[in-house]
């Protein structure tokens, strides 16, 4: 199993960690210290041995840190995880909305008088300081950069991960020569060539990762290498990270990347002498510019400019071969989840399944593809009330067993080399009662609205976001997290820039994987949520409409849509053409890989509405 149930955290262990944290505080001068869940490549999963939010609060989501004050620690979390967070968390913190509070709001109340507030320089981005010092001006509060006191009384803290670097075949990283490695670092050259000779310093793994056709196996769900890189004008590309280079890797790096170990970074900075390094102040640690600025007082011709990370978009962008990849990762994995639910209509029923043993049968018949690498991300299979709680993760305390007339809501995906995945659908367990058919009627009218969406090009995400929310806003619901997100190709199973939230302000472009997932949530009584990928696409022309270039969607998952949860009365006749299209070609791509009683319950399942 990829997935474990273990309790990782526990609620008592935070008030004693608290009071070694302050301790700590005061030796330093201190009258507060942040904790982001971040580590230093500020990924969204870290690796165990930066798992410090966690073992600090025992608060355990992707998003989210604490801030510990002399008489407050506050643990900031977004709409996912209000009702997750209330059940991890001791009295000794207080659970603070976010981004409803901002932490310089947050801050200015409880220390009216000023303080100290330090910080890991590593752990925080550019941006994220900069804009906390602008919320902190017109105040007596400071900000300081110190060493990470958590490590400092973290005592059985895990090793970082030094993994082996895998390569990425070159049929699945591009069809054609151009789109290898040293291609695209060419590409790339070019541009910082022409914006100056610049040399760009890139901190996101995934980037490194796709602009050098390399995959790891550094953070768990998430085939990166922890890595820094700076690619320069000249075509040289310098790679610092502590995973493992055998010669395979060598040789396909050839003369274009020298690897460094990953706590050199320092000193190369230290040596240049003529150089312009380019940064992207929304993921290079404050720290890197603290370094660079050290430098260029010393030696004014080292400079600093900023602009984004130059893979964000290309890496975004994806080609005819990780499309291509991409569609037949998700038919496999539509087959297995077909036989995953036709399994589930079967054995559930019975009233012997608990949500540990839903999590278990799926991983299963994802790995009898034979080609499951790793599961996308921890499996959220959440029975009745639990569904309720966005990023549920079901372990052996709050198992619960799945129910006749209640919901289960499952999400899930798997990482394969040819492509990431991402689904979720809520399942009826039996007869259920007409408000929850109501609540997944508007949900699915919302997930239809995105698939069918066109809209011309340089449309952002944030102006079809509201599309999804319609239907559940003209009955007074509405749900707390973004409607879809970026994916990479067989990469990170969250991507940016590209999104559809009210955040996402990147224009959608052609090749752009996203997730289409609405939902509702009802607190203590159940959850639901719909959820298919889709890529973006040249729409094809209308007749009669303007000379404008316009995007659609193709959608990438075909799995069938629960019909017993639809209530009818609520669809438009397009609305119900749209579902029976959909099952149509769900039946006829996904039929020719099941057999026997996923075939059965495939045809059943996909018969006209």
């Amino acid at each position: 199993m990829f997935q474990t149930f273990e309790v990782s955290t526990s609620p008592e262990t935070g008030p004693p960690r608290v009071n070694e944290l302050r301790d700590q505080m005061a030796a330093h001068g201190l009258d507060g210290f942040l904790v982001p869940r971040a580590d230093r490549f500020q990924g969204e999963y870290a690796a165990p041995s930066d798992e410090r939010l966690a073992w600090l609060t025992g608060f355990t989501g992707s998003a989210g840190f604490a801030c510990v004050l002399g008489d407050v620690a506050g643990v900031f979390i977004d709409g996912r995880y209000r009702v997750q967070v209330r059940g991890q968390i001791a009295d000794v913190f207080t659970a603070v909305h976010w981004p409803e509070t901002s932490l310089g709001d947050w801050l200015k109340d409880q220390l009216p008088d000023g303080g100290v507030v330090g910080f890991d320089p590593w752990l925080y981005t550019v941006t994220q300081i900069r804009d906390l010092h602008e919320a902190l001006a017109e105040t007596d509060i400071k900000l300081l950069a110190t060493e990470n006191l958590i490590d400092a009384i973290w005592d059985d803290r895990p090793a970082p991960p030094k993994n082996p670097i895998r390569i990425q075949p070159q049929e699945l990283a591009g069809e054609h020569i151009w789109e290898d490695f040293e291609h695209k670092v060419g590409e790339l050259r070019r541009e910082l060539d022409e914006n100056g000779q610049l040399s760009a310093f890139i901190a996101l793994p995934d980037s490194i990762c796709w602009l050098l056709n390399i995959r790891g196996t550094d953070i768990a769900r998430n085939p990166v290498v922890h890595a820094y890189c700076v690619l320069s004008w000249t075509g040289d590309v310098d790679l610092f990270t502590d995973a493992v280079v055998d010669e395979k890797v060598a040789t396909h790096f050839g003369d274009v990347v020298a690897v460094h170990p990953l706590d050199t970074l320092p000193e190369f900075f230290n040596a240049q002498h003529r150089r312009t390094f380019q940064i992207d102040p929304a993921s290079t640690p404050q720290a890197v510019l603290d370094l660079l600025e050290a430098k260029h007082l010393t030696t004014p011709e080292v400079t600093i400019v900023e602009d984004k990370d130059p893979c964000i978009l290309p890496k975004a962008r994806k080609n005819t071969a990780e499309i291509n990849g991409a569609r037949e990762a998700h038919l496999r994995d539509g087959a297995a989840m077909v036989r995953f639910l036709a399994w589930l209509d079967e054995t559930a029923p019975k009233g012997d399944l608990t949500e540990i043993d839903v999590v278990t049968a799926l991983e299963g018949f994802r790995r009898d593809t034979n080609a499951l690498l790793d599961i996308s991300f921890e499996t959220i299979c959440g029975a009745g009330p639990n569904g309720a709680i966005v990023h549920y993760r079901v372990n052996e305390d709050t198992n619960r067993p799945v129910q006749l007339g209640e919901l289960l809501l499952v999400d899930s995906g798997g990482q394969y080399l040819d492509g990431t995945t991402d689904i979720t659908r809520t399942i009826a367990i039996g007869d259920v009662g007409a408000v929850e058919k109501t609540c997944y009627t508007r949900v699915l009218q919302g997930m239809i609205a995105i698939s069918r969406v066109r809209f011309p090009k340089g449309v952002r995400g944030s102006d079809l976001d509201a599309l999804a929310r319609y239907p559940l806003w003209l009955a007074g619901m509405d749900y707390d997290h973004g409607t879809g997100h970026g994916v990479g190709s067989y990469l990170c199973v969250h991507e940016g820039p590209q999104g559809i939230s009210r955040r996402a302000m990147t224009p959608l472009e052609a090749g752009m994987i996203l997730s289409n997932e609405p939902g509702y949530y009802r607190e203590g009584a159940f959850g639901i949520r719909i959820e298919n990928l889709i890529v973006t696409q040249v729409a094809d022309v209308i007749e009669g409409g303007d000379d404008r270039a316009m995007l659609d969607f193709e959608t990438l998952t075909y799995v069938p849509l629960d019909r017993r949860l639809v209530d009818l009365t609520l669809l438009s006749g397009d609305e119900r053409a749209w579902i029976d299209r959909y099952h149509s070609d769900t039946l006829e791509k996904i039929g020719p890989r099941v057999d026997g009683t996923a075939l059965d319950w495939l045809n059943a399942a996909c018969a006209p509405l």
